[in-house]
């Protein structure tokens, strides 16, 4: 322990926190660009400068570990001077054209800037643009970036994935993808992490309101927009609504407000993954010397492309079932057209997810089947989908609760978890063990697989004639270490449940963005909650999943539920 004084005020904290830590104790607050806890603390934007007593230079407090007998002053002359300048050194070198940019309102260095009265830019501006694919549903516009390298940390230290790397040296220096490559041609997962951990508005989704507000216009066309479990816990905080007014149904009041013809539940396909991911495990669990172990989940489209790039011998064991986004897309243009009584080809399948990789998902031929182009047409992230209710002028706040539409608008308390990492896990050993005895677990049996570990988590579970092993991971660099062990023979598991992001699709990377905070854990717990108040708390009691297999697919694993609801990953082009 020691003892030091910052801005006139005694604190004993232990010898390894920094400056800012014990500033932050107290209460005083120290602004920070580059920064993020236990990620990137390089101290490299220079923003948290702080005067120490006896020293001569400035020191930066997110590096600065704190020593017995310190005086620290935050915020002297000295220190507000040099802070004030090397913001407006960060200006010069970045795209000011803050009512266009996607963070405007949400960006630290706007912040920043206001919070330091920077009101003109007294040095040359040199805002170096760069050609992007603006296709690619990952964008990356160079002239806002600040070269705090939190994408580059994010992409090695959390994600293990590499893509991003430093280029240049000195006034050149800036970040590029490594390797001098195009992004469409470096491993790429498309997890968004980067972009969630961005201070400004360098890093985004491709944005495609646009195309969905043409829609919306458009008489001829019917809109149908399926909304994800992990969207619900999020929706309202790019909204400012509290908890209390961020309902779901709320949320399905909201978008039908932008005059969208049928609002559904994503959660009506996760009971039918689970029903069809379910069915597919006992299968093979029945042959099982004629199938490699584990079998993997297959929901994340981040988690497959990280697999066929990193794995690909692994990929053959993933489950053949498609996503929920691809099974509600497939659905809607096969079983719910006929329903209604419509042609397919006029509707339009708009996915909100939680997810950029999502983007990419939609557009691959394999997962496209039900023959109208498309089985889903758009993705929007959960952002976009925030972006289009305000330009709609739309107070959520004010809105009545609405239901979701029917028949594919219902979901089931096992459904909602999926939001949150082990959720799916849970999910499927729920109605697998129905599957298998005929009669429901005690619906917390399977809780051990819940929560966010450094690693892996894993758990055995008894089943009739045996037992089946399982393993929860969630962001890629604990994927990779679990690949590694698998592939290794280190561990040998059943069931193997992997999300590209941390925490599961609560932090996925097209959730709202809240500068220095990682917000998966609560929105899980908020995903729990909502299976606790659930009155179905297992897929296979869906009604209406129910419905669709006596009128329609027969049953899971059939002939229909083949073609409109199973994959092949190896023919997944990256």
């Amino acid at each position: 322990m020691v003892t030091l004084t910052i801005d006139r005020k005694k604190i004993t904290i232990p010898k390894d926190w920094t400056i800012l830590e014990a500033a932050r104790s107290l209460g005083i607050r120290i602004p920070t660009l580059c920064y993020f806890k236990d990620l990137n603390e390089i101290g490299g934007c220079r923003v948290c400068m702080v005067e120490v007593e006896g020293r001569d230079r400035l020191c930066a407090a997110c590096n600065t570990y704190v020593e017995d007998g310190m005086v620290v002053h935050t915020n002297s002359e000295r220190a507000r001077k040099a802070r004030k300048i090397n913001v407006e050194l960060i200006l010069a070198q970045h795209d000011c054209h803050c009512p266009s940019c996607v963070r405007s309102g949400n960006c630290a260095l706007q912040s920043l800037a206001n919070d330091m009265n920077i009101f003109s830019f007294p040095y040359e501006r040199k805002a170096k643009a760069i050609h992007w694919d603006k296709t690619f549903p990952l964008i990356r516009e160079n002239e806002k970036c600040i070269k705090c390298m939190r994408c580059v940390s994010t992409c090695e230290k959390i994600q293990n994935m590499g893509v991003w790397d430093v280029e240049g040296v000195g006034a050149r220096t800036t970040v590029g993808v490594r390797n001098g490559l195009k992004i469409q041609d470096a491993e790429c997962a498309l997890c968004g992490q980067c972009i969630t951990h961005c201070p400004v508005g360098a890093l985004r989704e491709r944005d495609d309101t646009e195309e969905v507000f043409s829609w919306i216009a458009d008489p001829e066309i019917i809109t149908v927009m399926q909304i994800a479990p992990a969207v619900r816990s999020a929706w309202g905080e790019g909204l400012g609504l509290s908890k209390e007014q961020a309902t779901e149904k709320r949320m399905a009041a909201a978008f039908r407000s932008l005059g969208i013809d049928y609002i559904f539940d994503t959660n009506f396909a996760a009971d039918l993954t689970i029903m069809e991911e379910g069915s597919e495990l006992l299968e093979r669990l029945g042959e099982a010397d004629k199938h490699n172990w584990p079998m993997f989940t297959s929901c994340c489209p981040g988690w497959v492309r990280f697999l066929k790039m990193e794995y690909p011998q692994l990929v053959p064991q993933l489950s053949s079932a498609k996503s929920p986004q691809q099974m509600f897309g497939a659905i809607t243009k096969s079983y719910f057209a006929q329903k209604i009584g419509v042609d397919a080809s006029k509707i339009r399948v708009i996915s909100v997810m939680p997810c950029t990789a999502k983007k990419y998902e939609c557009s691959v031929e394999a997962v496209n089947d039900a023959g109208f182009g498309r089985d889903v047409d758009i993705v929007l992230t959960t952002r976009e989908a925030d972006r289009m209710i305000r330009a709609s002028l739309i107070d959520p706040a004010a809105l009545p609760e609405q239901d979701f539409d029917s028949p594919l608008g219902s979901g089931t308390g096992a459904a909602v978890i999926f939001g949150a990492t082990g959720g799916v896990m849970e999910a499927a050993l729920r109605s697998a063990y129905f599957l298998l005895t005929g009669g429901n677990p005690p619906v917390n049996h399977f809780q051990q697989v819940r929560g966010i570990h450094d690693g892996w988590n894993e758990a055995v579970f008894p089943i009739p004639g045996g037992q089946i092993r399982v393993a929860v991971a969630s962001g890629l660099g604990n994927a990779r270490k679990l690949c590694q062990a698998i592939v290794r023979g280190e561990v040998q598991y059943d069931f193997v449940e992997i999300m590209a992001c941390p925490g599961g699709c609560a932090g996925g990377g097209g959730q709202p963005i809240h500068e220095g905070q990682e917000l998966a854990e609560a929105r899980g717990r908020l995903l729990y909650q909502l299976d606790v108040n659930n009155p179905i708390r297992f897929s296979h009691e869906n009604p209406d999943v129910q419905t669709l297999y006596a009128e329609y697919l027969e049953k899971p694993l059939g002939h229909l539920s083949h073609k409109l609801l199973h994959t092949r990953q190896e023919a997944w082009k990256l």
